[in-house]
């Protein structure tokens, strides 16, 4: 057993990182659970379980369903790249709780904290300068996307958690994406990667993902389309 080594991202993505990590995902089967009204509660708790060790959940969010995983965890961020088939040069979008916690992972100024309080929480990712002082995978070096999204379930895991959890659309890279939980389990049932925990809300509406705003140049840009930014608000912000 080596003792100094860190594993590279690569290592872990192609399955070859012989170095113990902590919180290293154990092999064990895909388990669904579907969401009730009544069970809320119970389903955050193992959602939080399953992070917290390492693993990999299937999540409904305000778009479409998602992969999420703990962003400081090695092993989970791998688990994310080498089940959607993702070129490590795509980094991953980061879900966050609240401001505060956007604050930690990157540089925010008064313009972007305008743009946030106007759009968060919501369906809009914005890109912004990296802090490098945060334990964060899977992501740029210098750069960082962060959402806040609207959707309970998933706000109440972020809450609990109190962790910056790595997300993605749970298809397979340029696949299409899927809103149809038969379809994922499909996906995913005889996988070698498989996710550790699926949280069923039933098939749920075909929707547009989320408009990417990059905010880390003086003019704003919008790098993907989704729900719908007012011209007005970007006219002015780019002052």
């Amino acid at each position: 057993m080596s003792s100094g080594r860190i594993c590279s991202l690569e290592a872990l993505v192609e399955g070859t990182c012989p170095e113990p990590v902590e919180g290293r995902i154990r092999k064990t089967r895909m388990k669904i659970i579907k969401i009730t009204k009544k069970n809320t509660d119970s389903v955050v708790e193992k959602a939080i379980r399953v992070i917290g060790s390492g693993g990999v959940v299937v999540c409904p969010t305000d778009t479409i369903y998602g992969l999420i995983a703990d962003a400081a965890n090695r092993q989970a961020v791998g688990k994310i790249f080498r089940m959607k088939k993702r070129l490590l040069t795509k980094p991953l979008p980061i879900f966050v709780k609240d401001l505060k916690m956007a604050e930690s992972l990157a540089e925010i100024t008064e313009r972007s904290k305008e743009i946030l309080k106007n759009y968060w929480p919501g369906r809009v990712t914005v890109v912004l300068n990296r802090k490098g002082k945060k334990r964060i995978f899977g992501v740029d070096k210098k750069t960082i996307a962060l959402r806040l999204p609207d959707y309970k379930l998933l706000n109440l895991i972020l809450e609990k958690t109190n962790k910056p959890l790595a997300e993605t659309s749970v298809n397979i890279t340029n696949q299409p994406e899927i809103n149809k939980i038969a379809d994922i389990v499909s996906l995913y049932k005889n996988a070698l990667d498989k996710p550790d925990l699926i949280l069923d809300q039933g098939d749920i509406k075909k929707n547009l993902p989320s408009t990417v705003m990059d905010l880390t140049k003086k003019e704003i840009k919008i790098l993907r389309k989704g729900v719908t930014i007012p011209i007005w608000t970007t006219k002015k912000l780019k002052k």
